[in-house]
């Protein structure tokens, strides 16, 4: 069905930290009409759900629960002019013709809107039971973090009072204290990995709480009827404990939401799950930008707010003509030991963002050794945990064309 389409300059898919900071940024840059599109009944993301500290501290100077974070970051668009369209989703990116257009539907209607350029910032989202492959029953009780949060935040509801917390992300330190808000109280907190995914001194959390942790142990039953009565637990050495419990929270696992990316078809990394990018956050159409979430799982609120607040800058300069060619990007590609690198692509001209991203596939220290054209054009130290931020300067890569692999050399 075509849709008479309206015209903006820019159109962001997502009202979470990127996606606002993105939007209030270009109005204060001078860009004329920034129209936000989001699903939701609110603006803010996921720290709508999040009702604990901290949040803030970067963006506010001040430390705040997540639901007043994010009703800040939204009223802080609004105040700049930004024209947010809640309750209204977008289920289709046309590219054709000179600007891309994009179908929205809403309580009002199927409407359409056509844009200079397109800021991507869905976000992530948890990987569910099924995909983890977590065997057993299928009884009540059996959620990820984000409908533990809009039982306890939005809808004041305790979906239990003894569940078990999967996982060892910060995610997981999140549902742990949401549970605590709702009176409940965990028996214990499971991580298939050798230690947590976390920093150790953050687990002095569930330590002062009283909630014991699994390592090296895995879920291969889910047992009860119509509840979650327990579960039973593989562990390091091969016996089982069989733990009683009323619910299961599987926390993390995060995977960007990059159904637009696809049906658009523009390119996604294979590393990622996200959309390929370069230093100035254009995915495979020029036109088109990505921000936050959505380009790796996970990062912070606070990181993604400052990463939208850059992208948009690079937007609005693009407007003017003033980012190097798209074409000719050297390509930057994961290599042994390294599961993932953001940005994907380096355009010629340099500028951008001046670190790239990347993440380890197990806790390692080496060095980091950029490698192109058969010869070493970089190397950096490096002692990670699998999942945390690891960050390398572009700008010791110099002037690069082709393609340059990262790989780590352990020690």
């Amino acid at each position: 069905m075509s849709v008479p389409a309206d015209h903006t300059n820019v159109v962001i898919v997502g009202a979470g930290p990127a996606g606002l900071a993105a939007a209030t940024e270009l109005k204060r840059l001078g860009v004329g009409s920034v129209v936000v599109v989001e699903r939701e009944r609110e603006a803010g993301g996921v720290p709508r759900h999040c009702g604990h500290p901290p949040f803030g501290m970067r963006e506010f100077k001040c430390v705040l629960t997540g639901p007043s974070y994010a009703r800040r970051l939204a009223r802080r668009a609004a105040r700049a002019g930004v024209d947010l369209r809640l309750q209204t989703t977008v289920v289709a990116i046309d590219r054709d013709g000179d600007d891309p257009a994009v179908t929205l539907t809403s309580p009002e209607g199927v409407s359409a809107v056509r844009a200079e350029r397109i800021l991507l910032a869905t976000g992530v989202r948890e990987r569910t039971r099924a995909q983890r492959f977590a065997s057993g029953d299928r009884p009540l009780g059996v959620m990820n973090t984000g409908a533990l949060q809009a039982y306890a935040y939005l809808e004041r509801l305790a979906p239990f009072r003894r569940p078990l917390i999967v996982g060892t992300e910060l995610v997981a330190l999140s549902s742990l204290l949401t549970c605590r808000a709702i009176g409940a109280e965990p028996v214990a907190m499971v991580e298939t990995g050798a230690g947590p995914t976390v920093p150790e001194v953050y687990m002095m959390l569930p330590w002062l709480l009283g909630v014991p942790r699994f390592y090296s142990a895995e879920i291969v039953d889910i047992f009860g009827a119509p509840r979650v009565e327990g579960v039973t637990l593989r562990l390091a050495g091969g016996g089982t404990e069989t733990i009683a419990c009323d619910g299961v929270v599987f926390t993390g696992g995060f995977q960007p939401e990059a159904t637009l990316v696809r049906a658009a078809g523009l390119e996604l990394d294979r590393g990622t799950l996200g959309p390929s990018i370069d230093q100035f956050g254009r995915t495979s159409d020029p036109r088109i930008f990505a921000a936050g979430n959505v380009l790796r799982p996970v990062e912070t609120a606070g990181w993604s707010w400052e990463e939208g607040r850059r992208v948009a800058g690079f937007i609005a300069e693009d407007m003017k003509g003033l980012l190097p060619v798209h074409q000719g990007a050297a390509r930057l590609r994961p290599g042994p030991g390294v599961r993932y690198v953001v940005p994907q692509r380096l355009a010629l001209g340099g500028g951008g963002l001046s670190q790239l991203q990347l993440r380890l596939g197990a806790r390692s220290e080496g060095r980091l050794v950029a490698r192109g054209k058969g010869r070493e054009l970089a190397s950096a130290p490096v002692a990670a945990r699998a999942e945390q931020r690891v960050l390398f300067r572009s700008d010791l890569l110099g002037p690069v064309s082709g393609d340059v692999t990262i790989s780590l050399e352990e020690r």
